[in-house]
Formats: structure tokens, C-alpha cells, sequence
């Protein structure tokens, strides 16, 4: 069987749930300090740890099969290049920023004025399609610091909790995109390794679908399952074993975590009792 090459960042916000995620995967990584290549002992995996920002050429130039990288680079670097998965961790924003003492009122206030970003061609397409022409001062790292020794006007940059831009007195006045981190492709895979991201791709899809829901059992009187029934989301149809307690069973299903607290009272109005919510390991469809 062909190996897949995969790409992950070195180092970084990616770097540590790319990682876990793999290993949830049940690959067997070994990530050791300063290795910038490895292979996965029970699985045709290759991994490379690769400088952030280099990642999309790879992908293009065919080095790599695949890659986990945060969309917004694709954005700015990836032509070409597929997103197979989107893997639900790194949740990030690219955003235009301004100093608090800014009177800023819209995006044409940012019109003939610099901006500083790690991200030019973002930048450009996105005033363009404003019809907002700006100056681009291309900067690697600290980007939030341009203002405050007048280098620029304005910034953009990724923004997660905003905390670096509070400390920087800066505030965000424009969400240009929203991204998080994806299994990206190379448009030169071959085809034997197309089957084994195909591999790869059902072992990340059962793991995500387990990240997003949670195992959930409740007691319920014999004469309302069907009424819980209704109200509780299910893969199918809920699992239900009787109880020693004559008159009750033990109702069991998978729910979506978020959709949990919506029905929660509902649940209980309906007459379930003694609700346990567990973590799911993996979901097999």
C-alpha cells in the first residue's frame, strides 16, 4: 500500500491538536523533539513537521499529499487546493484591527491609509472588493505592534480570543473570514494515495462526529418513551432495556451536545429521570 504524506506544523497553535487528532485516529505517532519527518508505526502515514507558512507550496508542489492548516492560509496561498475535511479546532478570524482612538465608522475610513498584515494578498482582495485601495506593509509576526510605532495605520490579523489586540490598544472593526483547521489536499496526489486518505478520512470523520456528541441514558416510566422518544434526537431510534423497578426502563441514545441543553427540560418535564451524559470515543456510521 502507497504511503500518504501529511503535512502538520512544526510548531504553533496547530501544531498539538493536529497531533491528537491523528493519535485519536489511532495512529501511532512518534513526535519526538526537533524531528522534522517521521513515520506512523500501524499506519501508511508519513509526517512531516513543516514551517506554517510553507505548508500550501508543498501541497502545490506535490511534496505532500496532504496537509492540516488553517484555511485562512489557504486563502492566501493555497490555489488549487482542496479541503477534504474541515476538523472543527483552531477557530480563528482574520479581522481588521485600528488603534481604540480611531473614530472609525466603516472600512471606507481605512481608504489611502497602511495597513499592516502577515496576510497580503487577504488584504488586497478583500479592500478591493470594497473599493477601499490601501498601502500593504508586509510583516512575519507581530503584527499588532505596526500601529503603535507608526508603522501603519491599521493591521490585519488572526484573532482568537482578542486579548493581544486589547493589550496592544487596538480594537477589531472588520471580520474579513472565519477559519478554522482543515485536512487540505494537493492537487497532485496519486491514486494509490487517494485510497489511503480515503482510510484516513473515515477513521477523522468517526472522530469528529464523537467530539460533537455525547452517549446519554435516562430512567423513564414505561408510558412516556414514546413522548421522550420524540423529543430526543437519535442516530436511529433510542436503545431501551427494562429497569428491576417494574414500570420503567433504561433508555439509551446519542444526542448532539449542543442541541443537550435545548432539551433538557423538555426531558424532564417529559418524565425522564437520573439523565447521564458520557463522552463518546468514536462514531462508526
Amino acid at each position: 500500500m502507497s504511503i500518504l504524506k501529511i503535512a502538520i506544523q512544526k510548531s504553533g497553535r496547530l501544531n498539538e491538536d493536529s497531533i491528537q487528532i491523528l493519535k485519536d485516529c489511532g495512529i501511532s505517532i512518534n513526535n519526538g523533539n526537533d524531528q522534522l519527518k517521521t513515520t506512523a508505526s500501524n499506519f501508511p502515514l508519513e509526517v512531516y513537521y513543516l514551517r506554517n507558512s510553507d505548508i500550501p507550496q508543498y501541497l502545490i508542489d506535490g511534496v505532500v499529499d496532504v496537509a492540516i492548516v488553517g484555511d485562512n492560509l489557504l486563502v492566501e496561498k493555497g490555489q488549487n487546493i482542496i479541503v477534504a475535511e474541515k476538523l472543527g479546532f483552531s477557530k480563528c478570524r482574520v479581522s481588521v484591527a485600528v488603534p481604540k482612538t480611531f473614530n472609525y465608522k466603516s472600512i471606507k475610513d481605512l481608504n489611502g491609509l497602511n495597513v499592516a498584515t502577515s496576510y497580503p494578498n487577504t488584504v488586497l482582495n478583500y479592500f478591493k472588493s470594497k473599493g477601499v485601495t490601501v498601502d500593504v506593509h508586509q510583516i512575519s509576526g507581530s503584527v499588532e505592534i505596526a500601529p503603535n510605532i507608526g508603522l501603519s495605520d491599521a493591521i490585519v490579523d488572526i484573532v482568537s480570543s482578542g486579548s493581544t489586540l486589547f493589550k496592544n490598544n487596538l480594537k477589531e472593526v472588520e471580520v474579513i473570514l472565519k477559519s478554522e483547521a482543515v485536512l487540505a489536499v494537493s492537487p497532485k496526489i496519486s491514486k494509490d494515495s487517494e485510497q489511503v486518505l480515503e482510510k484516513l478520512l473515515f477513521r477523522i470523520q468517526s472522530v469528529l462526529r464523537a467530539r460533537k456528541s455525547k452517549y446519554i441514558l435516562m430512567n423513564v416510566p414505561n408510558d412516556k418513551i414514546q413522548k421522550v422518544s420524540t423529543i430526543l434526537p437519535v442516530l436511529k431510534s433510542p436503545t431501551i432495556m427494562p429497569l428491576a423497578e417494574e414500570g420503567w426502563s433504561s433508555l439509551h441514545s446519542v444526542i448532539d451536545e449542543e442541541k443537550f441543553w435545548e432539551v433538557i427540560d423538555q426531558l424532564k418535564s417529559a418524565g425522564a429521570e437520573g439523565i447521564l451524559i458520557c463522552p463518546i470515543e468514536k462514531i462508526v456510521l
